[in-house]
Protein backbone atom coordinates (compact mmCIF):
# COMPACT_ATOMS: atom_id res chain seq x y z
CA UNK A 1 0.00 0.00 0.00
CA UNK A 2 1.84 3.74 -0.90
CA UNK A 3 1.23 6.17 1.37
CA UNK A 4 -1.46 8.00 -0.53
CA UNK A 5 -3.83 4.59 -0.48
CA UNK A 6 -6.75 4.00 2.32
CA UNK A 7 -7.08 0.27 3.24
CA UNK A 8 -10.41 -0.79 4.78
CA UNK A 9 -9.07 -3.00 8.11
CA UNK A 10 -12.27 -3.22 9.61
CA UNK A 11 -15.72 -1.92 8.67
CA UNK A 12 -15.70 1.58 8.68
CA UNK A 13 -11.97 1.69 10.26
CA UNK A 14 -9.50 3.04 7.88
CA UNK A 15 -5.44 2.62 7.68
CA UNK A 16 -3.47 5.14 5.59
CA UNK A 17 -0.41 7.53 5.06
CA UNK A 18 -0.34 11.26 5.32
CA UNK A 19 -1.56 11.86 1.52
CA UNK A 20 -4.58 9.35 2.12
CA UNK A 21 -5.97 12.49 4.53
CA UNK A 22 -6.88 14.69 1.40
CA UNK A 23 -10.20 15.93 1.11
CA UNK A 24 -11.04 14.11 -2.39
CA UNK A 25 -10.40 10.43 -1.07
CA UNK A 26 -11.81 10.97 2.50
CA UNK A 27 -15.17 12.01 0.40
CA UNK A 28 -14.57 9.09 -1.65
CA UNK A 29 -14.20 6.71 0.93
CA UNK A 30 -16.97 8.46 3.11
CA UNK A 31 -14.57 9.13 6.07
CA UNK A 32 -15.72 11.96 8.62
CA UNK A 33 -13.66 11.31 11.81
CA UNK A 34 -9.77 10.82 11.26
CA UNK A 35 -6.89 10.14 14.03
CA UNK A 36 -3.89 11.70 13.51
CA UNK A 37 -0.85 9.69 14.73
CA UNK A 38 2.31 12.10 13.68
CA UNK A 39 4.92 14.84 14.32
CA UNK A 40 3.09 17.36 12.85
CA UNK A 41 -0.42 18.68 13.38
CA UNK A 42 -2.22 18.50 10.23
CA UNK A 43 -3.68 21.52 8.49
CA UNK A 44 -6.11 22.58 5.75
CA UNK A 45 -9.86 22.19 6.29
CA UNK A 46 -11.41 20.20 9.05
CA UNK A 47 -14.52 21.15 8.53
CA UNK A 48 -17.06 18.33 8.54
CA UNK A 49 -14.53 16.02 10.24
CA UNK A 50 -14.26 14.95 13.43
CA UNK A 51 -10.65 14.98 14.26
CA UNK A 52 -7.70 13.92 17.02
CA UNK A 53 -3.89 14.61 16.85
CA UNK A 54 -1.44 13.00 18.90
CA UNK A 55 1.90 14.29 18.66
CA UNK A 56 4.62 10.85 18.68
CA UNK A 57 7.94 9.95 16.57
CA UNK A 58 8.27 6.89 15.30
CA UNK A 59 10.91 6.01 17.19
CA UNK A 60 11.14 2.75 19.99
CA UNK A 61 11.57 5.52 22.73
CA UNK A 62 8.45 7.67 21.90
CA UNK A 63 5.42 6.40 24.68
CA UNK A 64 2.59 5.71 22.42
CA UNK A 65 1.05 3.13 25.54
CA UNK A 66 -0.13 6.58 27.42
CA UNK A 67 -2.74 7.64 24.98
CA UNK A 68 -4.12 4.14 23.86
CA UNK A 69 -7.18 4.42 25.57
CA UNK A 70 -7.77 8.10 24.39
CA UNK A 71 -6.99 6.54 20.73
CA UNK A 72 -9.27 3.89 21.15
CA UNK A 73 -12.29 5.95 22.95
CA UNK A 74 -11.99 7.98 19.87
CA UNK A 75 -12.24 5.25 17.18
CA UNK A 76 -14.81 3.65 19.35
CA UNK A 77 -17.07 7.00 19.38
CA UNK A 78 -17.08 7.66 16.16
CA UNK A 79 -17.76 4.19 14.74
CA UNK A 80 -20.74 4.24 17.47
CA UNK A 81 -22.30 7.16 15.63
CA UNK A 82 -21.90 5.47 12.16
CA UNK A 83 -19.05 7.69 10.97
CA UNK A 84 -16.08 5.92 8.80
CA UNK A 85 -12.73 6.66 10.55
CA UNK A 86 -9.34 6.86 9.29
CA UNK A 87 -6.25 6.81 11.36
CA UNK A 88 -2.79 7.41 9.60
CA UNK A 89 0.34 8.11 10.18
CA UNK A 90 3.08 9.33 7.44
CA UNK A 91 3.75 6.12 5.92
CA UNK A 92 1.32 3.91 7.15
CA UNK A 93 3.64 1.62 8.53
CA UNK A 94 4.37 1.94 12.25
CA UNK A 95 2.39 4.67 14.11
CA UNK A 96 -1.03 4.31 12.69
CA UNK A 97 -0.50 0.43 12.46
CA UNK A 98 0.32 0.31 16.38
CA UNK A 99 -2.73 2.37 17.09
CA UNK A 100 -5.03 0.47 15.16
CA UNK A 101 -3.55 -2.79 16.82
CA UNK A 102 -4.24 -1.85 20.26
CA UNK A 103 -7.49 -0.84 18.86
CA UNK A 104 -8.53 -4.42 17.95
CA UNK A 105 -6.76 -6.10 20.85
CA UNK A 106 -9.34 -4.04 23.06
CA UNK A 107 -12.22 -4.46 20.59
CA UNK A 108 -11.99 -7.82 19.71
CA UNK A 109 -10.74 -9.27 22.85
CA UNK A 110 -7.23 -10.46 20.88
CA UNK A 111 -4.02 -10.74 22.35
CA UNK A 112 -1.29 -8.91 20.56
CA UNK A 113 0.13 -11.40 18.55
CA UNK A 114 -3.21 -12.42 17.17
CA UNK A 115 -4.37 -8.55 16.52
CA UNK A 116 -1.02 -7.92 14.61
CA UNK A 117 -0.86 -10.46 12.66
CA UNK A 118 -4.36 -10.74 11.59
CA UNK A 119 -3.80 -7.12 10.51
CA UNK A 120 -0.19 -7.85 8.97
CA UNK A 121 -2.39 -10.17 6.98
CA UNK A 122 -4.66 -7.61 5.07
CA UNK A 123 -1.25 -4.98 5.17
CA UNK A 124 1.74 -6.92 4.51
CA UNK A 125 3.82 -3.81 4.76
CA UNK A 126 2.53 -3.00 8.31
CA UNK A 127 5.40 -3.23 10.44
CA UNK A 128 5.75 -1.01 14.30
CA UNK A 129 9.33 -0.24 15.54
CA UNK A 130 10.56 -2.38 18.56
CA UNK A 131 9.40 0.18 20.95
CA UNK A 132 5.77 0.06 19.92
CA UNK A 133 5.65 -3.82 20.39
CA UNK A 134 7.02 -3.39 23.78
CA UNK A 135 4.28 -0.66 24.76
CA UNK A 136 1.43 -3.19 23.34
CA UNK A 137 2.48 -6.13 24.93
CA UNK A 138 2.37 -4.08 28.46
CA UNK A 139 -1.02 -3.07 27.30
CA UNK A 140 -2.20 -6.65 27.00
CA UNK A 141 -0.66 -6.84 30.65
CA UNK A 142 -3.03 -4.33 31.98
CA UNK A 143 -6.23 -5.64 30.23
CA UNK A 144 -6.01 -3.41 27.27
CA UNK A 145 -6.45 -0.68 29.91
CA UNK A 146 -4.04 1.86 30.80
CA UNK A 147 -3.98 1.47 34.49
CA UNK A 148 -1.75 4.78 35.41
CA UNK A 149 -1.62 3.44 39.22
CA UNK A 150 -0.61 -0.44 38.21
CA UNK A 151 2.92 -2.06 38.80
CA UNK A 152 3.49 -2.40 35.33
CA UNK A 153 2.69 1.23 34.28
CA UNK A 154 4.81 2.94 37.01
CA UNK A 155 7.57 0.65 35.97
CA UNK A 156 7.26 1.29 32.52
CA UNK A 157 6.91 5.48 33.29
CA UNK A 158 10.26 5.49 35.66
CA UNK A 159 12.03 4.02 32.34
CA UNK A 160 10.69 6.41 30.22
CA UNK A 161 11.64 8.96 32.70
CA UNK A 162 15.59 7.72 32.72
CA UNK A 163 15.15 8.27 28.77
CA UNK A 164 13.92 11.58 28.55
CA UNK A 165 16.23 12.96 31.54
CA UNK A 166 19.68 11.35 31.55
CA UNK A 167 21.31 13.65 33.51
CA UNK A 168 18.35 12.55 35.75
CA UNK A 169 17.54 16.33 36.94
CA UNK A 170 14.35 18.69 37.02
CA UNK A 171 12.89 15.36 37.30
CA UNK A 172 8.78 15.70 37.26
CA UNK A 173 7.32 15.77 40.37
CA UNK A 174 4.58 13.03 39.36
CA UNK A 175 6.85 10.73 39.41
CA UNK A 176 7.40 10.11 43.01
CA UNK A 177 5.12 9.07 45.31
CA UNK A 178 3.93 10.87 47.90
CA UNK A 179 5.21 10.95 51.93
CA UNK A 180 3.39 8.80 53.44
CA UNK A 181 3.82 10.92 56.39
CA UNK A 182 1.68 13.40 55.09
CA UNK A 183 -1.02 11.34 53.93
CA UNK A 184 -1.41 9.22 56.91
CA UNK A 185 -5.46 9.62 57.07
CA UNK A 186 -5.70 8.29 53.76
CA UNK A 187 -4.16 4.62 54.14
CA UNK A 188 -7.35 2.63 55.26
CA UNK A 189 -7.01 -0.96 54.10
CA UNK A 190 -3.61 -0.23 53.33
CA UNK A 191 -0.18 -1.66 54.45
CA UNK A 192 2.20 1.31 55.67
CA UNK A 193 5.85 0.40 55.91
CA UNK A 194 8.13 1.65 58.24
CA UNK A 195 11.70 1.70 59.09
CA UNK A 196 12.26 -0.91 62.04
CA UNK A 197 14.76 1.00 63.69
CA UNK A 198 12.70 4.89 64.15
CA UNK A 199 9.39 3.63 63.09
CA UNK A 200 9.27 6.39 60.43
CA UNK A 201 6.48 5.74 57.83
CA UNK A 202 8.65 5.17 54.34
CA UNK A 203 6.12 3.67 51.76
CA UNK A 204 2.85 2.20 51.23
CA UNK A 205 1.45 -1.13 49.98
CA UNK A 206 0.63 0.64 46.66
CA UNK A 207 3.99 2.06 45.66
CA UNK A 208 5.34 -1.53 45.42
CA UNK A 209 5.87 -2.61 42.20
CA UNK A 210 5.15 -6.43 41.84
CA UNK A 211 7.36 -8.79 39.65
CA UNK A 212 7.24 -12.21 37.96
CA UNK A 213 9.67 -14.35 40.01
CA UNK A 214 12.59 -15.11 38.18
CA UNK A 215 14.82 -18.32 38.06
CA UNK A 216 16.30 -18.19 41.60
CA UNK A 217 20.27 -18.66 41.77
CA UNK A 218 20.50 -19.81 38.32
CA UNK A 219 20.08 -16.57 37.30
CA UNK A 220 22.94 -15.43 38.67
CA UNK A 221 25.05 -17.85 36.88
CA UNK A 222 27.20 -15.20 34.71
CA UNK A 223 28.46 -13.79 38.25
CA UNK A 224 30.26 -17.13 38.84
CA UNK A 225 28.81 -17.63 42.51
CA UNK A 226 29.72 -21.10 43.84
CA UNK A 227 27.92 -24.47 42.79
CA UNK A 228 24.04 -24.25 42.91
CA UNK A 229 22.44 -26.28 45.77
CA UNK A 230 19.42 -27.67 45.14
CA UNK A 231 16.39 -25.59 45.07
CA UNK A 232 13.95 -26.65 48.28
CA UNK A 233 11.85 -23.35 47.27
CA UNK A 234 12.90 -21.09 49.50
CA UNK A 235 16.04 -19.55 47.86
CA UNK A 236 14.14 -17.90 45.21
CA UNK A 237 11.98 -15.60 47.46
CA UNK A 238 12.19 -12.02 47.25
CA UNK A 239 14.55 -10.49 49.99
CA UNK A 240 13.93 -6.98 48.83
CA UNK A 241 10.53 -4.78 47.94
CA UNK A 242 10.99 -3.01 44.59
CA UNK A 243 9.32 0.41 44.33
CA UNK A 244 8.56 3.63 42.89
CA UNK A 245 10.70 6.47 44.59
CA UNK A 246 9.10 8.41 47.30
CA UNK A 247 9.17 11.97 47.65
CA UNK A 248 12.03 11.57 50.72
CA UNK A 249 14.02 9.93 48.22
CA UNK A 250 14.00 12.87 46.05
CA UNK A 251 17.86 14.78 47.00
CA UNK A 252 19.12 11.41 46.90
CA UNK A 253 18.60 10.56 43.59
CA UNK A 254 18.85 14.00 41.16
CA UNK A 255 21.65 13.74 39.34
CA UNK A 256 22.76 10.89 40.78
CA UNK A 257 23.12 7.39 38.83
CA UNK A 258 23.19 4.79 41.73
CA UNK A 259 23.75 5.13 45.65
CA UNK A 260 22.07 3.80 49.23
CA UNK A 261 18.76 4.50 50.48
CA UNK A 262 18.81 5.67 54.25
CA UNK A 263 16.19 6.22 56.47
CA UNK A 264 15.15 9.97 56.09
CA UNK A 265 14.62 10.23 59.86
CA UNK A 266 17.51 8.20 61.52
CA UNK A 267 19.48 7.32 58.52
CA UNK A 268 19.50 3.81 58.95
CA UNK A 269 20.25 1.60 55.20
CA UNK A 270 17.60 0.61 53.93
CA UNK A 271 18.45 -0.24 50.61
CA UNK A 272 19.58 0.96 47.35
CA UNK A 273 18.90 2.36 43.91
CA UNK A 274 20.41 2.15 40.47
CA UNK A 275 18.78 4.10 37.30
CA UNK A 276 20.22 1.07 35.03
CA UNK A 277 19.03 -1.69 37.07
CA UNK A 278 19.47 -4.27 39.51
CA UNK A 279 18.58 -8.08 40.24
CA UNK A 280 16.22 -9.52 42.89
CA UNK A 281 17.18 -12.10 44.59
CA UNK A 282 14.82 -14.07 42.40
CA UNK A 283 16.74 -13.37 40.05
CA UNK A 284 14.23 -11.01 38.09
CA UNK A 285 15.98 -7.92 36.74
CA UNK A 286 14.49 -4.57 37.64
CA UNK A 287 14.93 -1.21 36.07
CA UNK A 288 15.49 1.59 37.43
CA UNK A 289 15.61 0.32 40.42
CA UNK A 290 14.31 1.13 44.40
CA UNK A 291 14.95 -1.52 46.71
CA UNK A 292 13.74 -1.57 50.28
CA UNK A 293 15.29 -4.65 51.82
CA UNK A 294 12.37 -6.31 53.72
CA UNK A 295 14.50 -7.21 56.92
CA UNK A 296 15.09 -3.41 57.45
CA UNK A 297 11.21 -2.31 57.87
CA UNK A 298 7.87 -3.28 59.25
CA UNK A 299 4.75 -3.66 57.78
CA UNK A 300 1.70 -2.26 59.34
CA UNK A 301 -1.65 -2.35 58.65
CA UNK A 302 -4.28 0.20 59.06
CA UNK A 303 -7.52 -1.32 60.23
CA UNK A 304 -10.30 0.07 57.99
CA UNK A 305 -12.82 1.57 60.58
CA UNK A 306 -10.23 3.08 63.41
CA UNK A 307 -7.37 3.86 60.84
CA UNK A 308 -5.49 2.19 63.79
CA UNK A 309 -2.23 0.25 63.43
CA UNK A 310 -1.72 -3.49 63.94
CA UNK A 311 1.96 -5.04 63.18
CA UNK A 312 2.19 -7.74 61.15
CA UNK A 313 4.75 -10.44 61.57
Amino acid sequence: MAAAEILEVRPGLYLGGVAAREQCRLREAGITAVLTVDTEEPSGDTEGLQTLFISARDEPETDLLSQLDNCFNFISRARADGAAVLVHCHAGVSRSVAVVTAYIMKSEKLTFEDAYGNLQTIRPEAKMNEGFEWQLKLYQAMGCEVDTSSAIYKQYRLQKVTEKYPELQNLPREVFAVDPTLISQELKNEILYKCRKCRRSLFRSSSILDHSEGSGPAAFAHKKMAPLIMNTGDETKCTSYFIEPVQWMESALLGVMDGQLLCPKCSAKLGSFNWYGEQCSCGRWMTPAFQIHKNRVDEMKMLPLLGSQTRKT
